[in-house]
C-alpha cells in the first residue's frame, strides 16, 4: 500500500488542530488547545475569521452555508452537535446530542449528517432529530471523516498511539457497505476534508495541517 502523497504541510494557525472541513473555497479548523473555530484562506494561509466554540471542537462539517460542530462540553465531556453560522457565531438554541453520548468526526452527504464513533468503529447517518437512520462499519477506529458522492472516506487506525494510520473508503451505496484501505498515513492524523481536488488532514501533535493528493481517482 502506498503512502499518501503530501502536497503542502503548513503550520497550523492554532495549536493542536483537531477538526477540519472545506467548503471548496475555505478551510474550517477547530483547535483542541484554544477551543476556537478558524476560517482559513488556503491560498494566502491566513485566518479570516474566528469564534469561540461552546466546547472542545472534535469534529466539523460544512452543511450548505453553515457549519455543524461536534463539541465535547462540560467537565463530563458530553458530546453535542452545534450549529455555527460563519461570520456570526454559534446558535445558542440548536443542540443535537450524539447517539450514545459518543462521537468525534462529522460528515455531510448533502442531506444527512454522519457521525463517526472511533472505538465503536462505525459511522452513523442521522435524521433531522438526531435519530440513527443508517449504520456503516469500519475495519479500524475512526479519526477523520469526509463524504464524496456515495463514498465515505475515513482516517483510521488500529492503535491510536502509533504512526500507522490509513485512508479508508466505505462504499455506502451497497446494501452491505464495503471497506477498503486505499493509502497509508505515516503520522497520527486527525480529521479529513476534501476541497474538490485534494484531501486535507491535521497532524495534530505537530501543530500542522497537511494537504495530500487524491490518489483514489
Amino acid at each position: 500500500m502506498e503512502n499518501i502523497k503530501e502536497i503542502r504541510r503548513l503550520s497550523s494557525p492554532a495549536p493542536r488542530p483537531q477538526s477540519l472541513a472545506s467548503d471548496g473555497t475555505y478551510l474550517w479548523m477547530g483547535s483542541m488547545e484554544t477551543r476556537k473555530i478558524y476560517q482559513i484562506d488556503p491560498i494566502e494561509w491566513k485566518v479570516l475569521w474566528q469564534v469561540d466554540a461552546p466546547g472542545t471542537p472534535f469534529g466539523i462539517a460544512v452543511v450548505d452555508e453553515e457549519l455543524r460542530v461536534l463539541c465535547g462540553e462540560t467537565e463530563e465531556d458530553f458530546r453535542i452537535i452545534r450549529r455555527c453560522i460563519p461570520g456570526h457565531g454559534f446558535d445558542t438554541v440548536f443542540k443535537l446530542p450524539c447517539p450514545d453520548d459518543t462521537g468525534s468526526q462529522l460528515g455531510y452527504d448533502g442531506s444527512k449528517l454522519h457521525i463517526s464513533q472511533w472505538y465503536n468503529k462505525r459511522v452513523l447517518a442521522l435524521g433531522e432529530d438526531g435519530q440513527v437512520e443508517e449504520e456503516f462499519e469500519s475495519p479500524h477506529g475512526i479519526a477523520g471523516q469526509v463524504i464524496i458522492g456515495s463514498a465515505i472516506y475515513l482516517v483510521t487506525t488500529d492503535a491510536e498511539e502509533t504512526d500507522e494510520y490509513f485512508l479508508t473508503r466505505l462504499d455506502s451505496s451497497e446494501e452491505i457497505s464495503k471497506a477498503e484501505d486505499v493509502a497509508a498515513i505515516s503520522f497520527g492524523a486527525r480529521a479529513l476534508a476534501f476541497d474538490g481536488e485534494n484531501f486535507w488532514t491535521n497532524h495534530r501533535e505537530a501543530h500542522e495541517i497537511v494537504c495530500f493528493q487524491n490518489q483514489t481517482k
